[in-house]
């Protein structure tokens, strides 16, 4: 399958994103200075929504060339996100107990453990770490995979269902689901979908943008270049302003789920007639699933620090906040850096059996 241009440098940023979030977090939290008050600081689940209507287009349309050549296997499907997404799920998980209920303990720093190990373990390994992150707060390093368990959730559910339907009926079954499933998570019955972030809708309506693409009916969003040009700067004004953040839930949903979907599509299919072709922010891509589950780890380590080196008094608060920043996202890049080239390159290049 094609490698679609422009998204791997998108990945990072919107890692990248989720990291600006979570630091004025934690060093409020511990009595360090931190900016928040700037609209792209506040940004991070919408970060990850986007990453989910990235992966949503990336799988579904996957999974709909398949079928076209009647060559979709749910085994291969499975085994190849089991290659890419377990192991290190599995790693963050396993640090993140052991860190919560043991290194802090030791370090002699307070932290509450209000659920019993096996109740978090079984909740983790099981796909569901977004209902466990919201009953129990297990902390930052924890907390961060309840994204993923929205992801494992959504190829639980989309293989079978792709797999059975015909190909021809796979764009109709998903604008219906994704329309009956928008209406039900935002009536006010249902707050149990809000409450644990079943946000199923943002994957599906990326998966009805690739199959818009492939049956080439977006083709008129390349005819003038004002359509991509609008798209981007209504992205950037979303990340970058409150003008797009309506008081009603459903339309703010609504938009996001229209506008990132639009946006994905500019990028991948390149309407603006550019390639990011740069090595490095393409290799931040390529780790930027690493970024965002060392990140916390890193966070939880530099202000660590930067508490020792407070007492001291020896920088003042603009420096002291650019150092968290700098000194988080240099040890984040580090770890994922050495996990991809030494860890998760082995489970990678596996896949290639499961073609």
């Amino acid at each position: 399958m094609d490698r679609l241009p422009n998204l791997d440098p998108l990945r990072f940023i919107l890692a990248s994103l989720v990291m600006v979030f979570h630091i004025p977090q934690l060093s409020k939290n511990q009595g360090l200075p931190y900016v928040f008050d700037i609209p792209v600081f506040q940004r991070g689940t919408e970060a990850v929504y986007m990453f989910f209507v990235l992966s949503g287009f990336l799988i579904i349309r996957l999974i709909y060339r398949y079928k076209q050549r009647e060559a979709f296997s749910i085994r291969k499907f499975y085994m190849r996100r089991i290659l890419r997404i377990f192991p290190l799920y599995y790693l963050i998980v396993i640090f993140g107990f052991v860190f919560y209920w043991t290194i802090l303990p030791i370090l002699g720093i307070p932290f509450e453990n209000n659920y019993s190990l096996g109740e978090g373990v079984l909740m983790t390994t099981f796909f569901i770490p977004n209902v466990f992150g919201k009953l129990y707060a297990p902390g930052g390093i924890l907390e961060v995979l309840w994204s993923i368990g929205i992801e494992e959730q959504f190829y639980l559910m989309i293989a079978p269902l792709l797999f059975f339907i015909r190909k021809n009926s796979v764009l109709l079954v998903l604008s219906v689901l994704t329309l009956v499933y928008f209406i039900v998570y935002h009536l006010s019955s249902f707050e149990v979908l809000r409450t644990y972030k079943f946000v199923y809708f943002l994957l599906f309506s990326g998966g009805i943008v690739a199959i818009l693409e492939e049956k080439q009916k977006l083709e008129f969003l390349k005819y003038y270049t004002i359509f991509p040009v609008l798209i981007s700067l209504a992205t950037l004004l979303y990340f970058t302003t409150d003008l797009f953040m309506f008081n009603e839930r459903w339309m703010r949903n609504a938009f996001t789920m229209v506008l990132f979907g639009l946006f994905i599509h500019t990028l991948a299919h390149n309407n603006l007639g550019k390639a990011i072709k740069n090595r490095f922010l393409n290799h931040l891509g390529h780790i930027s699933y690493g970024i965002y589950m060392y990140h916390v780890i890193a966070l939880n380590l530099v202000v660590f620090l930067m508490l020792k080196i407070q007492k001291l008094e020896i920088f003042n608060e603009t420096i002291t906040i650019l150092l968290i920043y700098i000194l988080t996202f240099a040890i984040t890049i580090l770890l994922a850096h050495l996990s991809y080239k030494y860890f998760e390159t082995y489970f990678l290049k596996l896949k290639t059996k499961f073609r």
